[in-house]
């Protein structure tokens, strides 16, 4: 069985799509996932990119894009009230539900998503997220520093992996970015040889022309 690291931020609609879908884009597959949180705005900032919801033609195909991909898909999404949004206490309080140096499981991940993106509400309304941390009843304080340390020592590992966004899927160190890269995923974990030969590697080495 292998062992699949999924990167995510509950900010991404993508990753959110990803998450409901793994189970049926990889199903027949033997494997396991392990569910890291970490900050997207900090994988931007790191990289000097911007989100795509700050760029207003990109946010409107976005969510376009989301759309068709929830009607396509047949996964209900329903945007929050004010996208960005911090997502800060949501990604504290997945760590906050398992033991130190843990990382959350998938029911703790889908109610965390399903808060965010099922019911068009506000996803750091202060109520909807004490009754969020009532439901989870995490075993540690949210807001403690134990949990954002851990935080920010997942967020640092992703960007010394090469993580630049969500959702990414690490297969044995491969690297594989976005909802796009569901059938990449399969195949590699059903065999494909095309990962095993030189095309992985040689297809990343094209020399850049222009710098800027």
């Amino acid at each position: 069985m292998k062992r699949i690291v999924f990167w995510f931020d509950v900010i991404s609609p993508f990753t959110y799509l990803a998450f409901e879908h793994l189970p049926q884009a990889l199903e027949g597959c033997s494997y396991e996932v392990q569910y890291r949180p970490v900050l997207f705005a900090g994988l931007l900032g790191h990289w000097g990119q911007k989100g795509p919801a700050e760029i207003p033609p990109k946010r409107a195909w976005t969510f376009r894009h989301i759309a068709w991909l929830s009607h396509t898909l047949g996964i209900a999404i329903d945007t929050p009230a004010t996208h960005p949004f911090n997502p800060l206490a949501l990604l504290r309080l997945s760590l906050a539900c398992c033991d130190a140096g843990g990382t959350p499981n998938r029911h703790v991940v889908e109610t965390l998503m399903r808060h965010v993106w099922r019911g068009g509400a506000d996803a750091t309304d202060a109520a909807r997220l004490r009754a969020l941390a009532d439901t989870l009843a995490p075993r540690r304080d949210p807001a403690g520093d134990e949990i954002k340390g851990e935080l920010r020592a997942w967020s640092n590992e992703a960007v010394a992996r090469g993580v630049f966004g969500v959702p990414t899927f690490d297969l044995g160190g491969r690297l594989l970015w976005g909802i796009d890269a569901l059938p990449m995923l399969r195949a590699a974990l059903q065999g494909d040889a095309w990962f095993d030969g030189p095309q992985w590697d040689s297809a990343a080495v094209a020399p850049p022309g222009i710098s800027r």
